[in-house]
């Protein structure tokens, strides 16, 4: 069970896992960034740790939060500085935290310049990949340390409801998906929706298109949503492109490219390569496009979930397989194709087939015999919502219900 606080007077899980991660990486000259797309509950786990150390008397905790106005005199690296060093105790383990520090420019500067301090440790946020990686790598090396943050688990989203394990719980979370803030909305349908959009304009304007320059928005929003009505299918720079033509707009395949580059580097969405099983290598075209967040793509693609439950169920699975630690890859036979190739880097793999039923024989000769085509030793896996499925043996190919995997795993 997730212990739930109470912070600035908002109720906030404690998501230990995360905690955990910032514990073990403390102590070793590492710049600790959490990264994800915006409102999926970093600021939260900040929060949550500052709660855990400020208290002690060796501490000294120094929080900016760039999205709050109290701030918005910390424009640049200088006045980065300029803060730190007039509340720095020298005496005391200063925890410097600032939350979507993309936000000041050239902030790497700064951050280059006190975390090799014995006094001091940093833990960031950010919104964006690409400022991650280059703009620190270019500066700092390899000494940073990224956690991802997703937007809450099925378990989380239970106990953030307070909502019973059962399949009206299950049927909420495939609607409205993880994101915290809808705890202010409540699951209300109008409501939620209202929300999910607001968060996703949030995120366009500030972590795509400011950040990227992007004039050509109109296309850039008709782009996200034949992302998300296509989420879970095969796609390609090239297909895009030439439906875009046959809908009015001349757009090149290389501008597809570069806006989808700049989707992910939001964490808007996911583009997840293609793999040959049996070539063990990897496909340049052709890839999946999943979305951070299931209720965000709901609220862009409209309608009920009756006609896309195949790949919203597909879009929840892949991202609880990130949350248990895998590297995911679509698979790719000859006599078809496997949802997802997952791997650790121990070394260990299992495939797995995502399916909304498997109610006769042609449905399960497709999800199990594509599976039984592999011929390896590694375990595989169907995940369905198959009535009265829970986990069982076929032929040893388990198939689980996807309560069971979201609440166990595999």
């Amino acid at each position: 069970m997730h212990k739930i606080l109470l912070i600035n007077g908002m109720k906030a899980i404690v998501r230990q896992s995360y905690l955990d991660k910032i514990e073990k990486y403390l102590g070793k000259d590492t710049i600790i960034i959490l990264a994800g797309q915006r409102r999926v509950g970093k600021s939260f786990i900040l929060r949550l740790f500052q709660e855990k150390v400020q208290g002690e008397a060796s501490s000294n905790v120094i929080f900016i939060d760039k999205e709050k106005h109290e701030f918005d005199a910390i424009r640049t690296y200088q006045d980065l500085n300029a803060y730190i060093d007039e509340r720095r105790d020298k005496a005391k383990m200063n925890y410097i935290l600032v939350d979507e520090i993309q936000e000041i420019d050239a902030f790497e500067k700064s951050i280059r310049s006190y975390y090799e301090e014995s006094d001091i440790e940093i833990i960031i946020t950010g919104s964006n990949s690409s400022m991650l990686s280059s703009d620190l790598s270019n500066k700092i090396g390899g000494r940073y340390k990224e956690i991802y943050v997703q937007s809450l688990s099925y378990t989380e989203f239970m106990e953030f409801h307070r909502l019973p394990d059962n399949d009206d719980t299950l049927a909420k979370y495939i609607q409205f998906g993880g994101l915290p803030g809808l705890i202010k909305m409540g699951l209300d349908e109008q409501d939620a929706r209202e929300y999910q959009i607001d968060v996703y304009h949030t995120v366009l304007l500030k972590d795509v298109i400011s950040r990227n320059q992007i004039r050509n928005v109109p296309f850039l929003e008709n782009l996200i949503r034949f992302l998300a009505d296509n989420a879970g299918k095969l796609v390609s720079a090239n297909s895009i492109a030439k439906y875009m033509k046959s809908q009015g707009e001349s757009i090149t395949s290389t501008i597809v490219i570069n806006y989808i580059k700049f989707l992910c580097e939001a964490y808007i969405i996911h583009k997840v390569n293609r793999y040959d099983i049996h070539g063990k290598r990897l496909f340049e075209n052709n890839d999946k496009i999943y979305f951070e967040d299931n209720g965000i793509r709901n609220a862009l693609a409209g309608g009920s979930r009756e006609g896309d439950i195949e790949k919203v169920i597909e879009n929840i699975v892949y991202n609880h397989l990130i949350r248990l630690g895998y590297t995911v890859t679509v698979g790719q036979l000859q006599v078809g194709e496997i949802d997802f190739v997952c791997t650790k880097p121990a070394g260990q793999k299992v495939y797995v087939q995502a399916s909304y039923i498997i109610a006769d024989d042609v449905t399960r000769e497709r999800e199990f015999g594509n599976l039984r085509a592999i011929k390896d030793n590694y375990p595989k896996y169907v995940i369905s919502m198959t009535p009265l499925v829970t986990k069982t043996d076929d032929k040893g190919i388990t198939h689980l219900s996807l309560r069971r995997f979201l609440t166990e795993g595999l």
